[in-house]
């Protein structure tokens, strides 16, 4: 069990100690801290927060104690429920709020919970603005409103309604050409928010659904992180039903992938690549993905005649880049669609109705349609090190060793061969280096990231 507080908010295990896990007193000291913060930034103490939650079990609790805490403050709180983070991301400046608190641990287990951060464009906090948060808790510096300057507290039904319509109005979405294909969609939603909202979109789209894990109810029935070995379960239905496709979310529904009329995965790093082919087939601009996500987006970018950018792992860095140069698309490889027409965070919604908007137009099955990009494999790896051993000095003689191939040290140290790369990044919390790797073949993947263990390790 573990409390983990970063610049992007808090996140740990229900129960146990103050300090060691998220525990009442934790969630009301950093929600404290958040809405103190955005007081003295703003230098006022009459804000309004927007906040939502996913399914999972302590979310009602962890909720009710964000909410009161706010009002505490004097802060008025408008409380979307159940929802979805891009919908909360979406309400914040739709309802003119001054920030937002989402309660979620996005695909961490059940046990998990966690308060994620936003300003008041609905957009998270960065990296300095997280660490003046994180300082004010550990001062615990926080004064209180009287009783007749408490905040009030709002109740909002229609977030998904607001965030489906606006996708529906763009112009980049194609009902009618969706509505007339008559698709057959199976949701695998891990019994989160996204059973109900991802439903919503589609038979907005006019599709027939079928519903896997769709209750809301917060016990997930796999391993939430929507990777292939997790989600045997809606495979093997899509291919049941006979159904056109199958999609898959996140509890907090930020993540997304496909999995096609086989019942086999898409592959969660070419939901990204999908999406980017078709809008930088229709419209100019550049793409951006992290540096650990799949070469694929920057083949398909310069097939389209477009730039490819990559920034620092992380979505707020994603974003900076994104809005740095003017990017159409952009997003990360674990299935994070951001786009920009809709608002600056990673949105699963916004990606299933461009992805069945391309899938239209090309009148292309699941299958056909992933045929037609690079096939790449991506592989993980991480060597453990001494706590005593140089981590940043290490990386600094890989980077020397291959000083002749096309590196990148914006975060780690990645290096572009010809027809693979490697990416090495340092942990914040542990002495380890974590080793992502892509090729032509999954063999070629590993044994990449084994060269590279071994190269590490003869030059500690």
């Amino acid at each position: 069990m573990s409390l983990i507080k970063s610049i992007s908010g808090i996140r740990g295990t229900i129960g146990g100690k103050v300090n060691d896990n998220l525990t009442p007193l934790d969630v009301v000291k950093f929600a404290s801290a958040f809405g103190s913060w955005l007081q003295n930034t703003k230098n006022k103490k009459a804000l309004t927060l927007v906040i939502g939650r996913d399914a999972r079990i302590s979310g009602s609790m962890v909720s009710s104690l964000v909410a009161a805490t706010l009002q505490g403050l004097g802060i008025s709180v408008i409380d979307l429920g159940l929802s979805t983070t891009p919908t909360v991301e979406i309400m914040v400046p739709e309802l003119n709020a001054d920030g937002g608190i989402i309660l979620t641990a996005s695909h961490n287990p059940k046990q998990w919970n966690a308060l994620k951060l936003l300003n008041e464009k609905g957009e998270f906090i960065n990296a300095e603005e997280g660490a003046k948060v994180l300082e004010l808790a550990e001062n615990e510096d926080f004064e209180y409103a009287e009783v007749d300057d408490l905040g009030s507290y709002d109740i909002r039904n229609d977030g998904f309604d607001i965030h489906i319509q606006k996708i529906l109005n763009l112009p980049m979405v194609d009902v009618e050409a969706i509505k007339q294909k008559k698709y057959k969609v199976v949701v695998d939603a891990v019994n989160s928010t996204g059973g109900i909202a991802i439903p919503m979109l589609l038979e907005k789209l006019g599709c027939e659904v079928v519903k896997l894990y769709c209750e809301p109810n917060g016990h997930f029935p796999h391993n939430p992180e929507p990777l292939k070995e997790h989600l045997t379960d809606i495979c093997d239905l899509v291919k049941k039903e006979n159904a056109t496709l199958g999609i898959v979310v996140d509890p907090d529904v930020d993540r997304l992938a496909f999995v096609d009329e086989k019942g086999e995965m898409f592959g969660e790093e070419y939901t990204l690549v999908a999406v980017a082919d078709y809008l930088l087939k229709n419209k100019n601009g550049a793409a951006v993905s992290n540096l650990s996500s799949s070469r694929a987006l920057r083949d398909v970018a310069h097939q389209n005649n477009s730039e490819y950018f990559a920034s620092a792992v992380g979505e707020v860095n994603v974003v900076t880049l994104m809005k740095e140069k003017n990017a159409v698309i952009g997003g990360e490889g674990n299935g994070g669609i951001i786009y920009p027409d809709l608002h600056y965070g990673r949105d699963s919604l916004v990606g299933a109705a461009l992805f069945l908007t391309h899938l239209a137009k090309e009148n292309k099955t699941v299958s056909e349609l992933r045929a037609t990009y690079p096939p790449y494999f991506m592989g993980k790896k991480k060597i453990d090190l001494l706590p005593t051993i140089d981590v940043d000095g290490l990386l600094e003689k890989m980077k020397s060793e291959y000083q002749n191939e096309e590196i990148s040290t914006i975060d780690g140290v990645k290096i572009d061969f010809a027809n693979n790369w490697v990416h090495l990044r340092k942990s914040n919390t542990e002495p380890i280096i974590r080793i992502y790797t892509e090729a032509p073949t999954q063999k070629e993947a590993d044994e990449l990231g084994d060269k590279m263990i071994a190269k590490l390790q003869s030059l500690i």
